[in-house]
């Protein structure tokens, strides 16, 4: 799985969208770069890649981050809740309410 070890070595969110040949608006990845890389990490995460052919995992790759991007496209990294600080957020209104000063 050449196409993992060379993921895992890149920098940036841009990387991995051109390694991986994903198309992007830079106004959409700034504020969701690092949501995005999670999502596509937890899409990932749940697949089995162990005995496929190099161009399956690069196209699972390709599909995971093509699909991440989209999530957040189409909503705000609050709505997708990616991180558990936003999960943590959201449980806490549901069970306290808001706030009051």
């Amino acid at each position: 799985m050449a196409i993992v070890d060379e993921l895992k070595r890149l920098s940036c969110a841009e990387e991995f969208f051109a390694r991986l040949e994903v198309a992007y608006q830079p106004e959409v990845l700034a504020p969701a770069r690092l949501h995005i890389l999670r999502r596509m990490g937890q899409t990932l995460a749940g697949t089995t890649l162990e005995g496929l052919a190099e161009d399956q995992v690069e196209a699972r790759c390709r599909a995971a981050l093509a699909q991440a991007y989209a999530d957040f496209a189409a909503s705000s990294p609050l709505e997708q809740r990616v991180f558990k600080v936003h999960r943590d957020a959201r449980r806490a209104l549901l069970f306290k309410g808001p706030r009051r000063r």
